[in-house]
């Protein structure tokens, strides 16, 4: 593991503002956000691939367009690198969760969205379920430090709250259930499809979980859902609503 450079001064970039000479001798412009940007994306891959003890600095330098003093300068250590590695993650699924705008939807298909996003991503991001695991292997202690984390997953459980309401009032959804029961059904189903994948289908050769048999897949999940929340009379509506939908 790299360690912290005894002077933090000296791991600034030695000319503020500019890189490399462009073609005519004239400076190109420094941007350290598309900086801290590139490092976290090489760093993410780096984490979710060898874990937080097999990750070298020197690696994830050696993939970016900067240099190990300048991860050091910007993240502390890798400790930090890999804290921040972890908020980018959850921000970036928290902000999809977002940009649905399921306030705006009726309760069920407000549900069905979220529960069709929660797959997809999981299933087109296997790197966020590998540093899911990771972090739980290290008992969630990096979680644990970051406030971000801890506002980001509360937000998700509040905007599911909101859903949750909409539901029971319209008398769609069944009382006596909690957001957070249902955040979990929806996190459990996505993330076992991915997290489990190469194991299961070593054991059971499914064709649903190759790329082709996803879609059947997110469809499952997304019933199973359904049925847990709604209300028993508005089930049958549901799937026939669902049917219609696939057959027009």
């Amino acid at each position: 593991m790299g360690k912290i450079p005894a002077n933090r001064e000296q791991a600034k970039p030695s000319v503020e503002g500019k890189g490399p000479a462009k073609a005519g001798g004239r400076p190109r412009k420094y941007d350290p956000e598309a900086t801290r940007a590139n490092i976290l994306a090489v760093a993410m891959e780096e984490f979710a691939e060898n874990g937080l003890s097999g990750a070298r600095i020197d690696e994830i330098a050696a993939k970016t367009r900067t240099s190990k003093r300048m991860i050091y300068y910007y993240f502390g250590d890798k400790q930090g690198l890999y804290r921040h590695v972890l908020e980018a993650a959850y921000q970036r699924v928290r902000l999809g969760e977002e940009a649905l705008e399921l306030d705006h939807l009726p309760p069920a298909e407000a549900l069905r969205r979220l529960v069709e996003f929660t797959f997809t991503h999981h299933s087109k991001t296997p790197e966020f379920i590998r540093l899911v695991m990771i972090e739980n292997i290290h008992h969630g202690a990096y979680l644990r430090e970051s406030e971000v984390i801890r506002t980001l997953n509360a937000g998700v459980i509040a905007h599911i709250g909101r859903v949750y309401a909409a539901g029971c009032e319209a008398g769609v959804f069944r009382a006596g259930l909690e957001p957070i029961e249902i955040h979990w059904l929806i996190s459990a189903l996505a993330f076992f499809n991915v997290s489990n994948r190469a194991t299961f289908a070593q054991i059971f050769d499914w064709d649903r979980l190759q790329e082709d048999g996803q879609g059947a897949l997110m469809a499952q999940v997304v019933d199973i859902v359904l049925r847990f929340v709604l209300e028993p009379s508005a089930v049958q509506a549901s799937c026939d609503e669902a049917h219609l939908s696939e057959t027009v």
